[in-house]
């Protein structure tokens, strides 16, 4: 089923806007132009589904518990939430996540990113995948799936690793704890990768999936909007593994990378396997040559 805006804005019902601008400020990514009124007619609704998903879910769970005698909490509701480099996926599930913490029913509401299940760059080196980051051999998908599964197994508590974009590598020794939350958010780029033959896959465990999509042309604008503002704050902090972006190289030339970084590795990433996933997601945000969503396609099964 394919939606416009205005029809999709009108699902939003009496749900309220909880967020204020300030809010909104501290969710919004780098050079992310994401409005309240973006909130409202896009957000708003999602959240309103979700929350019937859940609900449902939960009382699903509760049907079977009860019939097997048991009084624990139910496993967490998985979202997973996909899309391009740059596409703004990472604004839309820390969205979400705010969003969904709001109904009484599942307040607690855990967002993991698949950056922190990355090969630090030692092992990357060593493999020679340094140019194929984020592609989906560059990552731990062992551990993410096991992860993802011992959640969904209802684990209490798990620690996973953590991933710095300052550093631009897994932080040695820092974990990341996650606790059993009601619903568990997970983000990244290629998260809707199907499994190989006789193994699983993350999104197999995935209770709703989300891809967020637009032109390649625009994605690609996006990331070098964003790549320029980067280079005006992220990279001028000393510690920025791409610190030399901003001190030592002209802008020209540091624009001349990120167009050939995004030629040879985003784009190609995004073509070869992100964007073959779409179709496994159960809804699609498409958004316009502004960055809002101009139309949405949802599953109804």
């Amino acid at each position: 089923m394919e939606l416009d805006r205005a029809a999709w804005a009108a699902l939003r019902a009496s749900t309220p806007l909880s967020l204020t601008e300030a809010d909104l400020s501290d969710l919004r990514g780098t050079n992310d132009p994401t409005s309240l009124d973006e909130v409202r007619d896009i957000y708003l609704p999602l959240s309103r589904l979700l929350n019937l998903y859940v609900g449902a879910t939960q009382q699903r769970h509760a049907a079977v518990r009860a019939f097997l005698g048991e009084s624990d909490r139910p496993s967490p509701f998985i979202i997973g939430v996909a899309g391009s480099v740059a596409v703004g996926k990472s604004t839309t599930a820390r969205l979400l996540r705010s969003l969904l913490a709001q109904w009484p029913n599942h307040p607690d509401v855990e967002l993991v990113s698949t950056d922190n299940f990355l090969h630090p760059n030692s092992v990357l080196q060593a493999r020679g995948l340094m140019r194929r980051k984020g592609f989906p051999e560059s990552y731990d998908r062992r551990a993410l799936v096991r992860f993802v599964s011992e959640m969904k197994a209802g684990a209490d508590r798990l620690d996973i690793p953590v991933y710095s974009h300052l550093h631009y590598d897994v932080v040695p020794g820092e974990r990341q704890t996650v606790h059993r939350p009601d619903i568990l958010i997970v983000e990244g780029i290629n998260v809707l990768q199907p499994a190989t033959a006789g193994r699983l896959a993350v999104a197999d465990f995935f209770d709703y999936s989300i891809y967020v999509d637009a032109k390649v042309d625009n994605v690609r604008s996006w990331y070098l909007d964003r790549f320029r503002e980067l280079r005006r704050t992220a990279f001028s902090d000393p510690r920025s593994y791409f610190h030399h972006m901003a001190t030592t190289i002209e802008e020209t030339q540091a624009l001349e990378f990120a167009a050939n970084t995004w030629e040879t590795i985003n784009e190609v990433n995004l073509v070869e396997n992100i964007r073959p996933t779409r179709g496994r997601a159960t809804l699609v945000l498409f958004k316009g040559d502004d960055h809002r969503v101009s139309r949405v396609r949802l599953r109804k099964t």
